[in-house]
């Protein structure tokens, strides 16, 4: 089962990823295709305002505190 703080997490971990996958510093040899589908995945990616308000309308959901 997964918890609501699991799924912030999730959504925090994933961005991060994703913008690593973008920095050729951070992840060498990573080839182009990915890095060009990493950017369309954050170009609708939910922004910290958006996660704040998913927070507050849904914490059973997903929440930033357990």
């Amino acid at each position: 089962m997964t918890l609501p703080i699991e799924r912030f997490w999730a959504l925090e971990n994933t961005k991060e990823f994703l913008l690593s996958l973008l920095d050729p510093k951070k992840t060498p040899r990573v080839p182009l295709s990915t890095r060009q589908e990493a950017r369309r995945c954050l170009k609708h990616f939910p922004t910290e305002l958006d996660i704040e308000r998913i927070c507050k309308k849904c914490p059973e959901v997903i929440t930033k505190e357990d």
